[in-house]
Order: structure tokens, then C-alpha cells, then sequence
């Protein structure tokens, strides 16, 4: 079965043709240029650019093949965003006849590990992280998805976002402060790791994200404070990287610990950092844990993993109908 993905839930327009598990084409057309003026998306301009991005992306993965199947995310992310893909999914279903998927654009980050060789055999739990979430699912069985935690304030990525806009870095955050890091020292400073030795799988980085602020402005935040130059940058966002990377592996690593689990599975954009994917595998590996990490460009963002997932609810018997509409808050 060849499946047609489609994913338009943040600022990336992204169209994959999958076949079983084979990516046959995967076409993603960021906005990075668009959205750095402002530090960060502007919904309107994400869904006007989808837009025009639309149909040439449509055009360059379905000259790959003719897809049986339309899967398209349709929560949760930016309203504007999810409706233009939406309508572009239920538009090419109507013409072509074609049976198609509503999908959750977090599980599908899950799916995302379906597409490694070999795929992880559940049950197995996943830490997803990305710039508006931080979850911990436990997956006893294909299709099932059981929340164990997520992030009370902000989540791994919007904390990157953050700390590199403190620290004069480029948006996006995650890839700044990454490069920021490589030249500094991770115990240059001691930030807080919050939540870390708390008895539930939740997460919290507005603590660490106020710390970093203190480093850079000093006691007197409400104040102009110190110039940039006076900051350690590199040996700042080296100690921030490490703290969120921290915190991620030590609560995903315990809660396998806790539930027996031999398997762990890392996905969403902040699943592309360096550093956390290294310091995942060395403290998995101490545990006895087996890690699936796909590769960066399925961290991110991609329409491949919502074929993935499409298929997989296909599979199942689920259906959805051209009534189909976004929900931008669901998880």
C-alpha cells in the first residue's frame, strides 16, 4: 500500500509518499527565513506560505506514485497551518476517491521509529520532545498510546527557543544553542534540572529557562542588564543544553526502569540535539536499554511519520471522512 502523507502542523509544508516501510519521497519546505525577524512562528504568515507551498509539494511526491491511502495531520498545532493541509488532504481524497486518515501529529512522531531497520517490538516507552511538547508514552502494543507524563509550563523546545533569544542566538533556538555549545564547557554552570528527582514523569523547564535569565541580567532582571559580551555564551547555552538533556534521559531512562521496559524510543525535533541523543544512548546502555533514535530529518517534522501512523490506524480499521477538521489543542 503506498500512503500519502501530509503534514502541515507547525511551519514546515511536508509531503511524503510511503510504500509499506519505504519512503519513497519526502519533500519539506521549511520557513525559517520567514518567521527569524520575529524570534519565533507567526501563525498567519506559516498558513499563507502553506499555501503557496502546497501544490508543488503535492506535485513532487505524487510524481513518486499514485497513493491509496491520504493521511494528514489534524492535531494538534496552529489552527491556519492544520486547515490548509487539511483542505488540501480532503480535496485530493474527494478527486481521487481515495480513503483517508486523520492523524495525531505526536503518536505519528512515535510511528516515526516504525521506519527504522529493524523497527523497535513494543511494549516500549517514547519521549517526544519537541518545541511545543514534552511527552513520555508507554506503547504495550502497536496503535496503543498511554500518556505517563508531559511538561507543566514549558516544553524542551520552547525552553531552547527561550534560552537562545536570552543569549542573542538565531531562531531557531535548538539548532543555535547546539552550535553555541560546542565551543563551551557543560559544567561551566550549575543550573537546575527541575522536576528531575520529583516521583512523577511530568517535566518542567520554566525554572531552567528563569536561571539562564538570571546568568544573563543578573539580580537586577527588571534592569538593563549586562551587554552580551560580558556573557560566557558558549559556556551558557553548553550548561543549558546539558541540564534539558539532563533531565529528558535521567526521567525517560527511571521510568523505563520502573515499568521493566527494555526499549526506548526518542522522537521530535529536540530528538535531533547531539547532545541528547549521546547522552540517551550512554545512560541506556548502563540500564540495559535498547534506544531507537531515527535520524534527525525524522525527528523533525516530516509527512513520512503521518503515513507511517496513517497506515498503522488504517491497519486497525479507522476511517475518517471528508467532516474531518482540526483541533489544535488535542494530545
Amino acid at each position: 500500500m503506498r500512503v500519502l502523507g501530509i503534514d502541515t502542523s507547525c511551519d514546515e509544508t511536508s509531503v511524503a509518499l510511503l510504500e509499506d516501510r519505504t519512503i519513497l519521497e519526502s519533500v519539506v519546505v521549511g520557513q525559517t527565513s520567514l518567521h527569524q525577524p520575529y524570534g519565533g512562528v507567526v501563525p498567519e504568515i506559516a498558513a499563507r506560505a502553506h499555501v503557496e507551498r502546497m501544490i508543488p509539494a503535492l506535485d513532487k511526491a505524487l510524481a513518486a506514485g499514485t497513493p491509496d491511502l491520504i493521511a494528514v495531520t489534524n492535531r494538534p498545532g496552529l489552527i491556519g497551518p492544520l486547515l490548509v493541509g487539511l483542505s488540501a488532504a480532503k480535496s485530493l481524497a474527494f478527486a481521487r476517491n481515495l480513503p483517508i486518515v486523520g492523524v495525531h501529529h505526536l503518536e505519528a512522531h512515535v510511528a516515526a521509529a516504525y521506519l527504522l531497520d529493524p523497527p523497535p517490538a513494543p511494549p516500549f516507552l517514547a519521549l517526544i520532545a519537541s518545541g511545543g511538547h514534552t511527552l513520555l508514552y508507554e506503547v504495550p502494543k502497536r496503535g496503543t498510546y498511554r500518556r505517563l507524563g508531559t511538561t507543566i509550563d514549558d516544553a524542551a523546545g520552547e525552553c531552547f527557543d527561550k534560552i537562545a533569544a536570552m543569549l542573542g542566538l538565531p531562531y531557531p533556538g535548538g539548532p543555535s544553542v547546539q552550535r553555541a555549545a560546542k565551543q563551551g564547557d557543560r559544567k561551566a554552570f550549575d543550573l537546575p534540572r527541575p522536576l528531575m528527582r520529583d516521583k512523577s514523569d511530568d517535566f518542567s523547564f520554566s525554572g531552567l529557562k528563569t536561571a539562564v535569565l538570571y546568568k544573563v541580567k543578573g539580580p537586577n532582571v527588571g534592569r538593563r542588564g549586562p551587554d552580551l559580551k560580558d556573557v560566557p555564551v558558549a559556556d551558557l547555552a553548553a550548561s543549558a543544553q546539558e541540564a534539558i538533556a539532563d533531565v529528558l534521559t535521567f526521567k525517560a531512562v527511571r521510568a523505563c526502569k520502573r515499568r521493566g521496559i527494555e526499549r526506548l524510543v526518542l522522537g521530535g525535533g529536540v530528538a535531533a540535539n547531539t547532545r541528547l541523543r549521546e547522552l540517551t544512548a550512554s545512560r541506556a546502555a548502563e540500564a540495559g536499554i535498547e534506544v531507537f533514535i531515527p535520524p534527525p530529518a525524522l525527528c523533525t517534522d516530516n509527512a513520512a511519520m503521518i503515513a507511517a501512523r496513517g497506515r498503522e490506524l488504517y491497519d486497525e480499521g479507522v476511517r475518517s471522512d471528508l467532516q474531518l477538521d482540526a483541533d489544535p489543542y488535542a494530545e
